[in-house]
């Protein structure tokens, strides 16, 4: 099998030929699957108890053909022994979380993580025993620091929502081996045509498969990379906890990864073009992109990153009913709460957040901050777009 994205994301992870002499991965939608005999269920459940890997599916809860080829796929993209599908981002999270942590453990997170993330690590966590220390992503000293003999896991993403924040994996992962620890990286916003962090001695990488991954904005799914022994454990809390994706949305996800590498490749040239406009406008007060030199994690992500994203942040010059005009005026994006899809969709985060004031300032949110998670249109288009919406208000 070739090495290059575009044909490891066609190709990988799917047999040559396959039932019915289907030329895509066949939806195997089915609950159950049967046994010819006892000797047959007999000879599968010593497999089994063996640690042996199985040669077959046994129940929809545990595995299922379609979802097995996009997890297949999805390993070779990041380079991971093996890929474990969800049904959405946070579940992924969440159940990884769960399998790695028990009561009396401690988690370091970073405090610029999303903001669902930030809410069952300390709301939902501690109600089990474990503590979870907040962490600046750009601090290797205070992540060092937050270490206590009980961490058993440090989780961080990168890039960040929605200020674009870089991670310096390989300090990270040093600090974590150091003390024998898991590292996990949330890589929604990257996806693996941008960044691998496997490469980088990052031991757990997870999606929102419903973003990039997907890229059509029709799916739910999430996804943890990595390795064999790591993967067992949340595998097995998975066909405990039941969040597994199901066939048609795997199937989905199937299509989608076929034109990753086309359509990341679109969104990195659409995203550093608005973020070089937006930078020189006199509407708009600051951007936030690692593509930019003057973003504070640019050089980090020079370093790390093959692309820089298609999503921007940026704060309007003005107060939030500017700042809602704005937004109002654009033609081509979508308003809405998502990314990564083939069409544009912006958001002022802090209308789909809380109606609270206080709790947009502890979050870190400006009520001016725009995202705009660019989609694959014509780049000229996108920057007229935002031209006139810009001078309108």
């Amino acid at each position: 099998m070739a090495n290059h994205f575009s044909t490891l994301a066609v190709h990988a992870g799917e047999d040559k030929r396959k039932p019915y002499g289907a030329l895509t991965t066949p939806i195997v939608q089915t609950s159950t699957y049967t046994f010819e005999n006892t000797a047959e269920i007999l000879d599968f459940m010593q497999r089994k108890a063996a640690g042996g890997q199985p040669t077959r599916d046994e129940y929809g809860r545990y595995s299922n053909p379609t979802q097995s080829a996009a997890e297949r796929k999805i390993a070779a993209l990041e380079g991971g022994e093996r890929a474990l599908l969800f049904a959405s981002g946070m579940c992924a999270i969440t159940t990884a979380m769960f399998a790695l942590l028990s009561s009396g453990h401690h988690l370091v997170l970073v405090s610029d993580a999303y903001r669902r993330t930030h809410e069952f690590a300390c709301r939902f966590l501690t109600r089990w025993g474990i503590e979870t220390t907040l962490v600046p992503i750009d601090d290797p000293a205070a992540l060092a620091a937050a270490i206590r003999p009980t961490t058993r896991l440090i989780f961080s993403e990168t890039p960040t929502n929605p200020y674009l924040r870089v991670m310096d994996l390989e300090k990270m992962a040093e600090i974590a081996r150091r003390h024998n620890i898991i590292t996990a990286i949330d890589s929604t916003f990257a996806t693996p045509i941008n960044l691998r962090p496997l490469e980088y001695g990052v031991d757990l990488v997870i999606h929102s498969a419903t973003k990039y991954l997907g890229g059509h904005n029709d799916l739910l799914a999430g996804v943890v990379i990595g390795p064999t022994d790591i993967l067992a454990k949340i595998e097995a809390a998975r066909g405990v906890l039941g969040g597994t994706s199901n066939p048609h949305d795997a199937y989905l996800l199937l299509r989608g990864l076929k034109t990753l590498d086309l359509r990341v490749r679109r969104q990195n040239e659409n995203g550093l073009r608005v973020a070089q406009f937006l930078e020189g406008h006199p509407a708009v007060r600051r951007v936030y992109y690692p593509g930019l030199p003057g973003h504070p994690d640019h050089e980090i992500a020079r370093q790390q990153m093959m692309g820089f994203g298609g999503v921007v942040s940026f704060e309007i010059e003005g107060d939030m009913d500017k700042t809602s005009r704005f937004v109002d005026r654009l033609r081509l994006p979508y308003v809405g709460p998502t990314l990564g899809g083939v069409e544009s969709v912006i958001e002022q985060p802090v209308t789909l957040f809380s109606l609270d004031r206080e709790e947009w300032l502890e979050a870190g949110l400006k009520d001016n901050l725009v995202r705009y998670a660019l989609g694959i249109e014509d780049g000229d288009d996108l920057i007229a777009d935002l031209d006139q919406a810009l001078l309108g208000v």
